[in-house]
């Protein structure tokens, strides 16, 4: 029974995984899992209506590669960062959680450096800002209308000349 369980399974996640493809905003993550003893990981592929578990023994490259092909998708992918997804086939938009506890923990491992500490105190409340933004219940253009700028000034403070290197890596 089992077997025949597998059997059928193995017909359907290349279906969901192609309709994940489709998608124009996806989000992807992995975590370390544990299956009769023997470590390994669940790799999740998600959009607002679809999401694909993958379970393997290794958190490389190829399991990201695998879930999103190698031709070139329309849309975004939306990861924490994990260099793994790096050379995924679309644009990659960082989590904006993930992101805000990077910086967080970079102006905790800083505290005496006056450009991480001005970087991290700018960056915070636009981070938390955006995220509040988006449990609005907002109408799409107010929505927009207010993410547009706030936007510019994320990309304008991540882009501004760095010395310290924590602060070049974000």
């Amino acid at each position: 029974l089992l077997h025949r369980a597998a059997s059928l399974f193995q017909g359907v996640v290349p279906k969901l995984l192609e309709e994940y493809r489709q998608a124009p905003v996806r989000h992807a993550d992995e975590t370390g899992w544990r299956n009769d003893g023997r470590s390994g990981y669940a790799w999740l592929f998600a959009t607002p209506l679809l999401c694909v578990f993958l379970f393997r023994r290794s958190r490389s490259a190829k399991v990201a590669r695998e879930a999103l092909g190698e031709a070139p998708l329309a849309g975004g992918l939306v990861v924490d960062r994990y260099n793994g997804y790096n050379h995924a086939p679309c644009p990659l938009q960082y989590c904006y959680a993930h992101l805000l506890r990077a910086v967080e923990d970079l102006a905790k491992e800083f505290p005496d450096q006056a450009e991480v500490q001005a970087f991290t105190a700018t960056l915070i409340p636009l981070l938390a800002e955006a995220m509040h933004l988006h449990s609005q219940p907002l109408p799409d253009e107010e929505y927009y209308a207010r993410a547009r700028p706030l936007k510019r000034k994320i990309e304008k403070v991540v882009a501004s000349p760095a010395h310290h290197l924590g602060v070049r890596a974000m």
